[in-house]
């Protein structure tokens, strides 16, 4: 490998690094994107209750941030938009129209107390340096919760994605908790905008789900959507409903917008049409229903991981009792210090330790005097008394030794030790505190505010050939050889709908299944058209009359034309020196050959009929039928056959001279 090749490769590996963790791929234990994690982080530093310019958040946030307010500016919004962690004041845009918020400088925000009941504590916090070195951002906040199932993400990385659908945070919170409690339990996402969404191949967040638009057909001739699928605007639903019409799959007279803070489109159906018969092409043929495929990968232990989304929240159940412990064994050695601290003062004022060091002349004198005054009190002292212990006795203002209240202060540590009884007791019935920590956040967030906007339904697969209306007609033009539904001029050959195949068959015997065309080139000499479907194919023969082209030689073949390949050209008759001469569909016909007139000829014409003649494959060659010079020929289809009994002549009708 040369020294370029190295260095590329070693570029391209630390970049590729750096997006997928420091852009695109959230944490597993909080979360959150760096993005993410660098606003909650400035939101933190900057709280004192009261809302904030977005604009100044941006500004902040920039010192840990490297890409630009503009990526700042668009997550803080989104992140506000999903009310978990950020309270928000003014125009944040409107997910359901696709509107864009306003300016920075114009809509303020705040954190909710949620966030920081669930992500803050500096203490158990690990942080680095930012990417200038001037600051100290988080590695990742200690979450309580699994914010990656709630809140859902998507993300591209370099050979690599993410896709983690939203859920209802009240049925999170209650999984965690069976998790505890060592039950079962399902979770299938919910999203914002309410919607129908089958989850039979969710597979616990590895497959895929359809979702639906939630749709009011009560009036037979208008459609109110109510609700809109996943990603899906106002704006794209109508102009995916305005194409399908334009393509012929819906017929409607028009549609109107009234979305606000509710999805209110309404579509106006067309003469003759009701609201009953349009719904499964609505589902068919426009966003009304989508479809979503998930790839849960989260960044765990410094490596992209692909976890399910029971595997997650599972994660996270456990996750919940260590960073619980943490944060009680943490507030214990806190009430522990508060508590040594309120003994040390108690001993040194009540037992006149101070006055020791009054007459004392050096510092080294002092700080001796102390210790050798706490020596016979040593056993009612939680740990040995230190420099530290000593120099904060030695600050306490001689007005406050004055005033010090025994009574007060021993108050003071029955209650830390009431506390200190209380935390032991949830740290050896560290499930229940978990449980009721769960129940407190459940409180925070409300249950009609969070409550399940989605509807989990199991749909009926749609067929879109069967829903498509037949309704585009396929022209042929013999003046330039074109075909299709898009040709203005020409004859109608069939009408099809978009999803439709076709059969042609050109005059030189080659045939071809193509889609419908809008507008193909076919060539001058199209000698047939028809639906490509096995069930139609099945019901036709196709009766060649070919020549070779030396001796004028005349076949006749007989075949279907069941088996092809899209787009692949055949060829009806044999290669070589012959040519196409007739080509019939008719089950039963009079094939009458009238021949040239010759010395010694007596037979000037005869007659063959198709049922004569077995139908074989289509590659089969024809079977021989003249080897005179012909004058002309003449197809008669039959309409009734006489059968035995009958007396009365077949009836013929003249079909091609």
């Amino acid at each position: 490998m040369t020294q370029a090749q190295t260095v590329f490769r070693q570029n391209f590996l630390e970049y590729a690094s750096y997006v997928i963790k420091e852009r695109a791929i959230p944490d597993l234990s909080d979360g959150l994107k760096p993005v993410q994690r660098r606003i909650i982080h400035t939101l933190f530093e900057m709280d004192d209750g009261k809302f904030h310019k977005v604009a100044n958040v941006v500004g902040w946030a920039m010192r840990y941030h490297p890409h630009g307010d503009s990526s700042i500016y668009e997550a803080l919004v989104n992140m506000a938009n999903f009310d978990l962690f950020i309270e928000r004041q003014g125009n944040f845009g409107n997910f359901m129209t696709g509107d864009s918020a306003a300016a920075a400088r114009y809509i303020e925000c705040r954190l909710l107390p949620f966030a920081k009941r669930v992500l803050y504590n500096p203490e158990l916090t690990a942080f680095t340096d930012s990417y200038d070195g001037r600051n100290s951002e988080p590695v990742s906040f200690p979450a309580k919760i699994p914010v990656v199932i709630i809140q859902g993400v998507m993300g591209i990385a370099v050979g690599m994605s993410t896709t983690i659908l939203p859920h209802n945070a009240l049925e999170v919170l209650d999984a965690m908790a069976a998790k505890l409690n060592g039950e079962s339990y399902t979770l299938f996402p919910d999203f914002p905008g309410g919607g129908i969404v089958d989850v039979a191949e969710y597979n616990d967040g590895r497959g895929s789900v359809s979702i639906r638009a939630k749709l009011n057909a009560s009036d037979p001739k208008k459609i109110i959507i109510e609700e809109l699928p996943f990603g899906v605007t106002s704006e794209a639903m109508i102009h995916s409903v305005e194409d399908a019409a334009k393509k012929g799959r819906l017929k409607i007279s028009s549609i109107n917008d009234y979305t606000s803070d509710r999805v209110n489109i309404e579509i106006n159906l067309a003469r003759n049409t009701y609201s009953e018969e349009i719904v499964d092409a609505l589902y068919a043929f426009t966003f009304c229903e989508t479809r979503l495929s998930v790839n849960p990968l989260v960044i765990r232990d410094n490596m992209p991981t692909i976890m399910g989304i029971k595997e997650i929240l599972d994660y996270h159940a456990l996750n919940l009792l260590d960073v619980l412990k943490a944060e009680l064994e943490l507030e214990k050695g806190h009430l522990l210090d508060k508590l040594h601290a309120r003994t040390l003062e108690r001993i040194f004022v009540e037992e006149r330790i101070y006055k020791r060091i009054e007459l004392k002349k050096s510092a080294q004198e002092v700080i001796k005097a102390v210790f050798s005054g706490f020596k016979p009190f040593s056993e009612q002292l939680l740990r040995p008394l230190v420099d530290e212990d000593v120099d904060r006795l030695l600050k306490i203002p001689i007005r406050r030794i004055s005033l010090f209240d025994i009574e007060k202060n021993r108050n003071e540590m029955d209650e830390i030790n009431a506390l200190l009884k209380e935390i032991e007791y949830k740290l050896a019935n560290l499930v229940e505190y978990a449980l009721s920590y769960l129940g407190e956040l459940k409180g925070m967030l409300g249950t009609e505010e969070h409550s399940r906007k989605t509807t989990i339904k199991t749909f009926e697969t749609i067929d879109v050939k069967e829903v498509a209306e037949r309704n585009l007609p396929i022209k042929y033009d013999t003046s330039n050889g074109y075909l299709g539904y898009g040709v203005k001029t020409g004859a109608t050959q069939l009408e099809v709908n978009a999803f439709d195949r076709v059969l042609i068959i050109r005059k030189d015997g080659t045939y071809q299944v193509i889609d419908a065309p809008e507008k193909e080139f076919v060539g001058k000499g199209l000698l047939y058209c028809g639906f490509a479907d096995k069930a139609e194919l099945e019901k036709i023969v196709f009766t060649v009359l070919y020549q070779e082209t030396t001796y004028k030689y005349l076949f006749l073949k007989r075949c279907q034309i069941l088996s092809f390949m899209l787009k692949k050209a055949y060829s009806l008759i044999p290669e070589g020196n012959f040519k196409m001469v007739k080509l019939s569909t008719h089950p039963n016909a009079e094939l009458t050959v009238k021949y040239k007139p010759k010395p010694g000829l007596r037979i000037l014409e005869e007659q063959f009929y198709f049922s004569d003649y077995l139908v074989k494959g289509v590659r089969a060659n024809g079977v021989r039928i003249v080897v005179k010079d012909v004058a002309s020929l003449k197809l008669r289809a039959v309409k009734e056959i006489v059968h035995e009994n009958q007396e009365e002549p077949t009836l013929f009708d003249d079909i091609e001279e």
